[in-house]
């Protein structure tokens, strides 16, 4: 399991290869069980991706932007999330986005109650609801505090659970459903990250598509820079240019004189749309 997510865990920094596209039409239907009156277009990036605990230094986003990476996912908030942010500014991203790099922005969101970490925020089979509401609202007033327009996506990050406690699993559901509802009214796409064995399993496998998130991010360790070769689950799902793949960990890498310890992503999905 990585070491970027929760508290006390680095944060998560996603880069990819490839060129941004906008994309529109199906996939606002994807996103939306209720739709906004106007979903701008779609920027979608493809290629490989990595991330990291900080933002890091413009001077280290200069050295990295090589051509091998090209994004970069950034925690923008939460209670749960596991590192300052002091590089994570407006200019910042401004700054990086005409580096060329397409930002992914990532949520730490409440975990479910019955998960074995200690977290500041966890849910509750009567908070769920309201707590998606909450950090909905949050996790779209921060990224527009940071330049990302609506229309850009936000992950939800929710770590691995046990998804056969169903109480807990209905709980999680409740509360993904509820972030989800409420991130489309601000008119941002809503994603979602997790692992195949657990808490991606849990959106991607649901009866009930109601309100999930119309992205999904999955972890799995098996060094495969795809995301279709590996997909475990129906392959109709999440087709429009609506996955991401988390498939190595904690890769100590150097570019232009700066070592930075990344996960690495393949990247076929939205990216921030910056204003």
């Amino acid at each position: 399991m990585s070491k970027h997510r929760l508290s006390k865990k680095r944060l998560y920094f996603a880069a990819a290869t490839g060129g941004a596209i906008a994309v529109a039409g199906s996939m606002v239907a994807a996103q939306t069980t209720m739709a906004a009156t106007v979903w701008p277009a779609q920027q979608t990036f493809t290629g490989r991706a990595f991330d990291t605990c900080a933002a890091p230094s413009l001077a280290a986003m200069k050295a990295w932007n090589t051509g091998f990476y090209g994004g970069a996912a950034v925690y923008i908030g939460g209670k749960n999330r596991g590192c300052s942010q002091p590089n994570l500014t407006a200019p910042w991203v401004k700054s990086v986005n005409a580096m060329g790099w397409k930002l992914i922005p990532l949520y730490v969101g409440a975990q479910p109650p019955c998960q074995a970490s200690a977290n500041p925020e966890k849910l509750t089979a009567s908070t769920a609801a309201p707590l998606g509401v909450t950090d909905a609202n949050d996790a779209a007033a921060k990224a527009a505090a940071l330049g990302m327009k609506p229309g850009s996506p936000i992950f939800l990050d929710v770590e691995p659970y046990d998804i056969t406690n169903k109480a807990c699993n209905d709980a999680v559901l409740t509360y993904v459903r509820s972030f989800t509802k409420t991130l489309r009214t601000k008119t941002y796409r809503a994603g979602f990250y997790g692992f195949t064995s657990s808490s991606a399993k849990a959106i991607a496998t649901a009866t009930d598509r109601t309100d999930l998130p119309g992205n999904l991010w999955y972890a799995l360790y098996d060094k495969q820079n795809t995301t279709t070769a590996d997909w475990p689950w129906n392959p109709t799902q999440y087709t429009d240019h609506s996955r991401g793949h988390q498939y190595l960990v904690n890769s100590r890498e150097s570019r232009g004189g700066y070592a930075i310890t990344v996960d690495q992503d393949a990247w076929d999905g939205p990216v921030a749309i910056i204003g």
